[in-house]
């Protein structure tokens, strides 16, 4: 019995799939390992190619840099308005925050794999609820 051979990949992706996939797994990467440095590399990359990227890297790096900052906002901001009105001293306090802090990171951590993995295959993705529609 013997193994079918694979068929060659495509010698070149969707244009822009690079681009995509560098800002979804810098989107990752602020959530996972570099807070605020992969941030501000998404930033910065999306300065230097907002205008000239191609349509797919030009949607990536939207979504990737609106959603990180809406991250930010849900992860940081409300997790500090939970601990100012339960106050630092109440045990309650902690179980709400950790609570919320485990699933919200975590969705966003998996929407942001759904993300890298269309980036990859040279999809568009429009992230659920928190994505900024285009026009």
């Amino acid at each position: 019995m013997s193994i079918p051979a694979a068929e060659p990949l495509p010698a070149a992706g969707a244009p822009g799939q690079g681009l995509a996939v560098l800002a979804e797994s810098l989107y990752l990467a602020n959530l996972l390992v570099a807070p605020g440095l992969a941030f501000a590399a998404l930033g910065w990359l999306w300065w230097r190619h907002r205008g000239s990227a191609p349509p797919l890297a030009r949607q990536h790096l939207r979504q990737a840099l609106w959603v990180s900052v809406v991250a930010g906002g849900l992860i940081v901001g409300l997790s500090a308005a939970l601990v100012l009105l339960g106050g630092w001293h109440w045990p309650w306090t902690w179980v709400v925050v950790l609570t919320y802090f485990v699933c919200v990171h975590g969705t966003l951590v998996l929407l942001g794999m759904v993300a890298l993995s269309k980036a990859m295959a040279g999809q568009a993705w429009r992230y659920p609820l928190l994505g900024p529609r285009e026009g």
